[in-house]
């Protein structure tokens, strides 16, 4: 799936797909994340089969590499694998000293919610 095709409605924005999502190579998805759009343009980071454990020295330099762009007003998509998506916060937050945006989705409602984070507030 080729998400930067996909209109969006803040093209200021990127929103970060941390890891592909799973069934994406065959042309089957497991899961529908095109709603995520309405916040700006997707990117994906890493592919679905990625491993932190074969080689963190590589995903790690991949991921400072590809959110070397990465502001405020951008979005991480939490897909994945939960040790990949933490070092992504990670390095999201030393991007822009503690301070980025995640989307979380709602089953009940099924749409993304935004959530605003600031590491270093008290």
């Amino acid at each position: 799936v080729e998400y930067d095709k996909i209109k969006n409605t803040d093209k200021s924005s990127i929103v970060y797909v941390i890891q592909d999502i799973p069934g994406t190579k065959q042309g089957a998805p497991k899961i529908n994340i095109v709603g995520a759009t309405q916040f700006g343009t997707l990117k994906v980071l890493l592919p679905e089969n990625s491993q932190i454990i074969l080689s963190p020295n590589y995903v790690i330099t991949t991921l400072r590499q590809k959110l070397k762009d990465y502001t405020i007003k951008d979005f991480l998509l939490l897909t994945g694998d939960p040790a990949i998506i933490g070092v992504v916060c990670a390095v999201a937050s030393d991007i822009t000293n503690g301070k980025f945006k995640l989307l979380k989705y709602d089953r009940r409602q099924f749409s993304y919610y935004p959530i605003e984070l600031n590491i270093f507030q008290n």
